[in-house]
């Protein structure tokens, strides 16, 4: 089984939100797939904060959320459109090699919700991460 301790998206900062030594990066992934990570730097702390900068970001598999259907009404900004690859059936977890317009995300979630949501390998899905589970990489 291929094991990777985490998933990295490779893109470039479009646009810094900053708020009292918070700063809310969107990361432009592709064309049509804008992500957001929060970090607890401003662009007069770290380097790597300015917009048009390359950068990685970094998410854990068990921070992948999987949903069906249309998901417009959630607070959950990061959400990712995604075919399931391969899917590894455990006694109580699951692991879901997702196909994206940006590269392979690796999901893991509970056997009992692969089942409630009826999973298989080729189902359409939405991958989805909160922006506080999102770190930020130079590249």
């Amino acid at each position: 089984m291929d094991i990777r301790p985490v998933n990295k998206i490779n893109g470039h900062i479009e646009n810094i939100e900053v708020c009292d030594g918070l700063s809310i990066a969107s990361v432009r992934a592709d064309a049509n797939l804008l992500l957001k990570a929060i970090v607890i730097e401003t662009p007069e702390t770290v380097p790597y904060l300015k917009i048009g900068h390359k950068i990685t970001l970094v998410f854990k598999e068990t921070e992948v959320i999987i949903a069906t259907g249309d998901v417009l009404s959630i607070s959950l900004q990061n959400k990712i459109p995604a075919s399931i690859q391969n899917l590894t059936i455990g006694k109580l977890l699951c692991r879901l090699e997702l196909n994206t317009s940006v590269g392979k995300v690796v999901s893991i979630i509970s056997s009992n919700a692969v089942k409630q949501l009826g999973l298989t390998k080729g189902t359409s899905v939405t991958a989805m991460i909160k922006l506080n589970e999102v770190m930020l990489s130079e590249i």
